[in-house]
């Protein structure tokens, strides 16, 4: 999404469709919930309200996580929230909602995004709707990954495990030794690229 990455993209490759990763999109909502915790967290340690404060910070990881790998104990936290902080939940509704739009055809996705946008717009959680700008100028980028089905993933993954094989590699007095073990580790490892 960066200008300094879009920007010289457009201008050397004007026909390329240019492709938001999905992750980056929802780790941003992530970051939009993880700002409202944290401001309902100090609103209650302000008031005084040591108990609630309390269950606010034990709820980061039940509202970080796909509901998919919830524990049992974050799925009741998570109800707690449900319960008793609705600016919370709705938060982490949107977060949630924008998660799947990721996994629907993209005759839909287009439609459900523009639905995302306006919830977001009218949630009155500012960074929702400050989400809600970045996305709606991103919305190209977003919907051709959906179309195109393209996600940095693999080539994530790919240079997580360069980087550990790096430090692996100390102490060897030459790059060889680094490139065989990344030939080693990562062989038979190709990509499908789009055509």
């Amino acid at each position: 999404m960066a200008s300094w990455i879009s920007g010289p993209i457009a201008d050397r490759l004007p026909g390329a469709a240019r492709c938001v990763d999905p992750f980056h999109v929802v780790a941003l909502a992530t970051d939009a919930l993880d700002e409202i915790r944290r401001e309902v967290w100090n609103a209650a340690r302000k008031a005084g309200e040591v108990a609630v404060a309390k269950d606010l910070k034990g709820a980061r990881f039940a509202l970080w996580k796909n509901p998919e790998n919830l524990t049992g104990r974050q799925k009741t936290k998570l109800a707690d929230v449900q319960k008793t902080n609705e600016p919370l939940y709705r938060s982490y509704l949107l977060k949630e909602q924008l998660r799947a739009f990721y996994r629907v055809p993209i005759e839909h996705a287009q439609d459900m995004l523009d639905a995302w946008l306006g919830w977001a717009r009218r949630s009155r959680l500012e960074p929702f709707v400050k989400l809600a700008k970045t996305i709606t100028e991103q919305r190209a980028g977003i919907l051709a990954a959906i179309e195109h089905g393209l996600s940095n993933a693999r080539v994530e993954a790919i240079n997580t495990q360069i980087r550990m094989l790096t430090r692996r590699a100390f102490g060897f007095h030459t790059p060889e030794a680094l490139i065989a073990l990344a030939m080693l580790s990562l062989n038979g490892l190709c990509p499908p690229l789009p055509r």
